[in-house]
């Protein structure tokens, strides 16, 4: 592997504590994937020494669009550790009230225009990898059935049943399995992108692969949202929420109760098959994600209180 590229002043530091971590068996990427954001942003900042300032200063920025995990807190505050014994025994090691935790970020409402434009950019994105064709049956998965990112990562050739035209989801949140029936549009797509990817990589264990045939890493997906939003010729707000892969999964929620409101369907009645189609344990969690829609909000307080005691359907999974 090679060794990762770092600019700032600790540079230097980043590289041995990347190598450090490696020899004790952590090659992770996602270490490497925060610690450059530290990096750029120590570099941006001119900041040469890791003391308070520096690293909640960079916590803090960093908290303005992470994603709902913080588990990347650990990875500055290890670095800081090592920093202290290897390097600077005055290195600020970030402190116990950063504790991660799992705090709900506010989506990017994509609008039917953004979708439009970033699935036209899929077909054309720069890439030398399978990206090049699965990225379209990738974020295709995530938008039109509400799946985790992690979920599509996890999905194996088996998983995907092109005679049924379903797939079968075997890593939800609540632990259970849960079978996903998809139109033959998008079943045609996933068909194409399997066709592609089997002849280049006829053992694969995933169904989405990297350009070794293994299973894709979490940072990749970040990276390659991203590149294919710049390549759409997207826009990125200023302030507030930044566009993520996951905020398909939010545009699925409030999408379908918006098309039950105009179509005059029984919100109350819909609500547990949605929430067991995206393999939430309780309708509390469907309607975190779909109260952010604008049109739903005058709603939500009468609607969370109906089917505050709702019983949810188990998803079929024959």
């Amino acid at each position: 592997m090679k060794p990762p590229i770092f600019i700032s002043s600790f540079a230097d530091d980043l590289i041995a504590y990347i190598d450090f971590k490696a020899r004790t068996g952590k090659t992770g990427h996602s270490r490497i994937y925060y610690l450059r954001h530290f990096d750029t942003w120590a570099t941006r900042h001119s900041i040469t020494k890791l003391d308070r300032g520096a690293v909640e200063g960079w916590v803090a920025d960093e908290l303005t669009h992470c994603s709902t995990h913080r588990s990347w807190m650990s990875y500055i505050r290890d670095f800081g550790r090592w920093m202290r014994i290897h390097r600077d025994p005055s290195a600020h090691v970030l402190g116990d009230e950063w504790k991660a935790g799992i705090v709900h970020s506010t989506p990017y409402l994509m609008s039917s225009t953004d979708i439009e434009a970033f699935f036209t950019a899929t077909r054309t994105v720069p890439a030398h990898s399978p990206w090049a064709w699965q990225a379209t049956a990738f974020f295709l998965l995530m938008h039109s059935a509400g799946l985790r990112t992690r979920e599509v990562r996890a999905l194996t050739p088996a998983n995907v049943d092109f005679n049924d035209r379903h797939i079968m989801i075997a890593t939800s949140k609540s632990g259970r399995e849960r079978k996903l029936p998809l139109t033959d549009a998008v079943m045609g797509i996933l068909d194409s992108c399997h066709r592609r990817s089997r002849s280049q990589f006829p053992n694969r264990q995933r169904f989405f692969v990297s350009s070794t045939g293994a299973g894709l890493s979490a940072s990749s997906i970040g990276v390659m949202f991203n590149r294919i939003w710049d390549h759409a010729g997207l826009a990125r707000p200023a302030g507030g929420p930044r566009p993520r892969s996951y905020d398909f999964r939010h545009h699925f929620a409030y999408a379908n109760i918006e098309r039950w409101m105009r179509e005059g369907t029984d919100v109350n009645t819909m609500l547990p098959y949605l929430s067991a189609y995206m393999g939430h344990a309780g309708i509390d969690s469907t309607l975190y994600y779909v109260h952010t829609s604008p049109d739903f909000m005058d709603s939500y307080a009468e609607l969370a209180g109906k089917t505050a005691n709702t019983v949810i359907p188990e998803p079929d999974a024959r």
